[in-house]
């Protein structure tokens, strides 16, 4: 039996191990990804368009929590659908017993805050958001598990007029970033009493074809068959052609409602097709469905979905009222930026400040914040080193501007000004006084830029 000596020495060679052994490198969680500097132009050129997109359009943002009540979205989205079975982020709050959610979708927490709210006692309401989602599905490029989305929720609006609209504005953002080869897809899921039509028929016809049914058909049949028919199983695909469709349900009113979209569409001269399998992954849609494909490293893939859904806000416990809106995937639209447009160039700054020499740090400081202060984008280095090894952190920068202060400068209450990029005329260096500094920059850089 070990003594208390031999207990304390074995403990101690444990502890030593230990600080020798070198720390376990850690990495992301799978599907989760990090946004690196080099991609944040790329985010922000597209937070900019959608930004200047909704307010467009009238449309004001709105920004709800990641973690919901897990029945928002089991009552919302539908209990028989891939996201709750399968999907969800789902955990019960230690402290008091609550299952809450990731959300996965924001459609669902945008309804509960205007119903909680009271957002539409004056009226209808033109909301937007931005934000992460989260599904626990197979990571694939664009896909991932944490996720972004951009929606677009029109509240309280009744006609094919708002569909149109939210329609049109996306095709406004493709056009503000320059995406082309994006292609609009619609369809009508008609009214409540249609669908259980279609759907007693579709039911009896799968039923007559149980034996060509895979698994997930199966399973779908008598809980959500409509979804059958967005399945992916290409030994399916002249089953579901060859299905009930639903449009040949759709009585006179969800017929002039198809009819009027897509007479609106046509009045813009925005192209679209008809797909008549074309349904939604939630149970709340009604009426218009739509979706803009593009192909995206080859394959053609779902970049933007949406329509109406007239019931969701009484579903949810609010008072009956129409809406319809849409979400974008982020990670697939910034995929087809790479692809049309590239990365822009990642700017750090405008004007890289280098300095060497007693006194100049001060002098160099005091610069940088009087250029902050008249709105330039000012990087100040700091380390220090030689000129010319500052002078390689200015130029890796992306700066236009080197503005440098030795000692020479300073005695003489001046600075020098180097162009890293194209000259503003001929001029590739020049010197300023250092009082009206930022006046005598500012003019300098809009005379460039006027070049």
């Amino acid at each position: 039996m070990a003594t208390d000596e031999e207990a304390m020495h074995e403990e101690a060679m444990h502890e030593d191990m230990d600080r020798k052994a070198p720390p376990q490198k850690l990495g992301g969680v799978r599907g989760m990804n990090d946004v690196l500097p080099v991609d944040e132009p790329l985010w922000r050129a597209l937070d900019e368009a959608v930004a200047d997109t909704m307010r467009a359009y009238g449309y004001q943002q709105i920004r709800t929590p990641i973690v919901e009540h897990t029945r928002l979205f089991v009552r919302g989205i539908g209990e028989v659908t891939d996201i709750v079975e399968k999907e969800m982020y789902s955990f019960t709050d230690s402290l008091n017993g609550e299952d809450l959610t990731l959300r996965p979708e924001n459609t669902a927490g945008v309804v509960r805050a205007v119903i909680e709210h009271n957002l539409l006692y004056d009226g209808p309401k033109r909301l937007w958001y931005r934000g992460p989602m989260f599904r626990h599905e197979r990571p694939q490029k664009g896909r991932y598990r944490q996720f972004h989305q951009v929606g677009a929720e029109a509240l309280g609006l009744a006609g094919p007029d708002a569909d149109a609209e939210v329609i049109l504005l996306c095709q406004r953002l493709w056009d503000q970033l320059g995406l082309t080869g994006l292609s609009l897809e619609i369809n009508s899921l008609g009214a409540a009493d249609e669908r259980r039509r279609h759907r007693a028929a579709l039911v009896a016809y799968f039923e007559a074809n149980a034996d060509a049914l895979d698994a997930d058909a199966r399973r779908r049949l008598h809980s959500n068959p409509l979804r059958i028919l967005d399945t992916k199983n290409p030994e399916m695909r002249a089953l579901v052609e060859a299905a009930p469709r639903l449009i040949e349900f759709l009585g006179d009113e969800s017929l002039a409602h198809f009819e009027q979209l897509q007479a609106l569409l046509r009045s813009q001269n925005l192209p679209f097709r008809i797909n008549p399998r074309l349904v939604r992954g939630l149970d709340y849609y009604n009426l218009t469905v739509f979706e803009w494909v593009a192909d995206i490293g080859g394959t053609p893939l779902t970049v933007c979905g949406g329509g109406r859904y007239d019931p969701l806000i009484e579903m949810l416990g609010g008072k009956p009222a129409p809406a319809c809106g849409f979400a974008l995937g982020v990670e697939r639209v910034l995929e087809l930026m790479r692809e049309q447009a590239g990365v822009p160039a990642a700017a750090q700054c405008e004007v890289y400040v280098v300095h060497q020499g007693v006194g100049t740090l001060e002098a160099a400081l005091q610069a940088a914040e009087r250029l902050r202060d008249a709105g330039i984008d000012v990087l100040l280095h700091c380390g220090g080193g030689s000129f010319k090894s500052q002078f390689k952190r200015a130029d890796a920068s992306g700066a236009s501007l080197a503005l440098i202060l030795g000692e020479n400068e300073l005695a003489r209450n001046e600075a020098s000004l180097k162009w890293l990029r194209e000259p503003a005329g001929e001029a590739r260096q020049q010197t300023l006084p250092l009082a009206g500094l930022a006046d005598a920059l500012i003019d300098l850089i809009a005379g460039d830029a006027g070049n």
